[in-house]
């Protein structure tokens, strides 16, 4: 059982991992990442991701603890469909400073930041897919939940969906993930906090 669950699928199973109860902590390996095309021109997709089955429709909640240090350290929730077709959603330490980072990809991958005013090394993030509409929001208490981002989303029958983690220009970020939670969606209005 990993976060409490018998059902998930590793991509890029990390070298260095442990899990009890609803509780996972990875290490990152050596040049992980997930990106596609866009600016750099490459595409990469080796980082970390363990993927639990979903419907059409969901919510997933997760929190997550690290220290971001390094430039790309970085760590939260990721929801695909296949390498052309994701969403990755979390912190992630860049121009000195670890950020909300969020990169969604249709065949090429975005990229938005932005500075995050609470403490990074502990946070929650959770992502609602339904109709699609991608709705993400950050938390850092796990009970007040502003929006991080609203976008479409490919629809389909169904998604993986879980914690995510990767180090671009290194190994060695260490990532607990605990409170793993996965649900028919909230079908909150937007701008309901809770």
């Amino acid at each position: 059982m990993i976060l409490g669950r018998a059902d998930g699928l590793w991509l890029n199973e990390p070298k260095r991992w442990a899990a009890e109860g609803d509780s996972l902590e990875i290490v990152t390996d050596k040049a992980s990442d997930f990106w596609r095309e866009t600016h750099y021109g490459f595409n990469r997709d080796s980082g970390h991701f363990l993927g639990f089955p979903t419907g059409e429709a969901f919510t997933a909640e997760l929190h997550v603890q690290s220290d971001f240090r390094q430039l790309y350290d970085q760590a939260g929730i990721m929801v695909r469909i296949d390498e052309r077709h994701w969403v990755k959603a979390g912190i992630e330490f860049s121009d000195g400073q670890a950020m909300l980072g969020s990169v969604l990809t249709d065949e090429r991958s975005d990229w938005t930041t932005a500075p995050y005013q609470n403490d990074a090394s502990d946070f929650w993030v959770r992502a609602t897919v339904d109709k699609g509409v991608l709705r993400l929001q950050i938390s850092a208490d796990g009970n007040l939940w502003p929006l991080m981002r609203l976008a479409p989303f490919p629809m389909a029958s169904s998604y993986l969906v879980g914690p995510m983690a990767c180090t671009p220009e290194r190994d060695g970020l260490k990532v607990l993930f605990t409170s793993f939670r996965l649900s028919p969606p909230l079908g909150r209005p937007l701008h309901d906090l809770s």
